[in-house]
């Protein structure tokens, strides 16, 4: 304990010489970045709440309560804490709506603080547009109540409908949002590392982003400050007194960190055609043809008439029109270790489309000439 006294005091006298020393490392460097953007600290982090809720006010969009069972014992529950006692075979409404809400607790939230919350329809509800949320529980994973929703909300979507049984639907109208809908009712602590540290997680774990964290803050802070524990995390020792803290997480989020590079990747999203390729990505000695063949089938019907006082039928026959294009596409070779320029131009200068250049990637792929992960999504 005594040892322990002494390190802790060592800790908060040397703090004021960190602050100062650290801000040299507030100077921009080229492609650096600040540790706030590519780390977050340990134990610093949202929650998820969520809630069932009713959504009244709508004009005749809500759920068809006799489809519908939840939604008509939730209108009679509401009228039962109300004082009424509604007869429940007679409650047939179609301007309420059962939704579920949701939203997110930020950290360091208190109570009385407000913060947004989404409202979704979970019944057959045409459109929540002009809608109102009555008051919601919203409950963590641990079933307490962290907040209370309530309001008005704003639907961007857009429903009409007309008596032939023609629609028009522009985006979603069964789900809005209520801006400050929902007041905090209870905090979630959060502990912010351990006793002496703090941790940061890095945002996209790199052990050479890792490495250059620990040197950072080591340069900033003072030889021995930091220690990155693996490719994810860097311990940095860190005072124990609360407001010392605070200010020491505010240095140590503002010292500029240079990344590592990414792998050499290429993703592909296959329904939209979006190719995006990484910069270090390499190709190997390759020729590539790439050529488009079109199939054309013309169908078309033959009358044979027979002639006139004959004992002859009329006489149909079908014929076929197949031709077959291919498109003259000229070979283009890759030299060894081309970069990503060289291979944007390689492709346009074909001509190839998203789907071509899919292809073409996927082949290259194949044949070992692609140095990346290939990434279909």
């Amino acid at each position: 304990m005594h040892i322990t006294t002494h390190i802790r005091a060592f800790l908060a006298g040397l703090l004021p010489l960190m602050l100062a020393a650290a801000a040299a490392a507030y100077a921009p460097q080229a492609g650096a970045e600040r540790i706030k953007d590519v780390a977050s600290f340990a134990g610093v982090r949202d929650n998820q709440l969520i809630g069932y809720g009713i959504v009244v006010g709508l004009a005749g969009t809500g759920d068809q309560t006799t489809q519908v069972p939840f939604t008509r014992q939730s209108i009679q529950n509401m009228l039962e804490r109300q004082g009424l006692s509604p007869d429940g075979g007679n409650v047939q409404l179609n301007n309420v709506a059962a939704v579920m809400v949701t939203a997110n607790l930020p950290p360091f939230a208190k109570p009385g603080q407000t913060i947004d919350v989404t409202v979704s329809s979970i019944g057959n509800a045409d459109s929540l547009r002009g809608g109102e949320l009555l008051m919601t529980p919203l409950k963590g994973a641990d079933d307490n109540i962290y907040a209370v929703a309530q309001g008005s909300l704003i639907v961007g979507g857009l429903d009409a409908s007309g008596r032939d049984g023609s629609r028009v639907t522009v985006n979603i109208p069964t789900a809005g949002r209520v801006p400050n809908g929902a007041t905090v009712e209870r905090s979630v602590p959060s502990k912010m590392g351990g006793a002496g540290a703090v941790f940061l997680n890095l945002r996209e774990p790199d052990f050479t982003t890792a490495r250059r964290m620990e040197k950072a803050i080591n340069d900033a802070l003072g030889g021995g400050v930091a220690q990155a524990v693996d490719g994810g995390t860097v311990k940095v020792r860190a005072p124990d007194s609360p407001d010392q803290r605070v200010g020491f997480m505010s240095v140590l989020e503002n010292v500029q960190v240079q990344p590592g590079e990414g792998p050499a990747r290429v993703v592909v999203n296959s329904r939209s055609g979006t190719v995006v390729i990484g910069q270090n990505v390499t190709i190997e000695a390759a020729a590539v043809s790439h050529g488009n063949l079109t199939v054309t089938v013309d169908e078309s019907l033959n009358v044979s008439q027979p002639a006139p006082f004959s004992e002859g039928e009329t006489v149909v026959t079908p014929e076929s029109d197949v031709t077959v294009q291919e498109a003259v596409n000229p070979a283009f070779v890759f030299d060894p270790g081309v970069k990503l320029n060289d291979i944007v131009q390689a492709i346009n200068a074909v001509g190839a489309s998203p789907s071509d250049l899919v292809a073409i990637l996927q082949a290259l792929k194949s044949a070992g000439a692609l140095k990346a992960q290939l990434i279909v999504i």
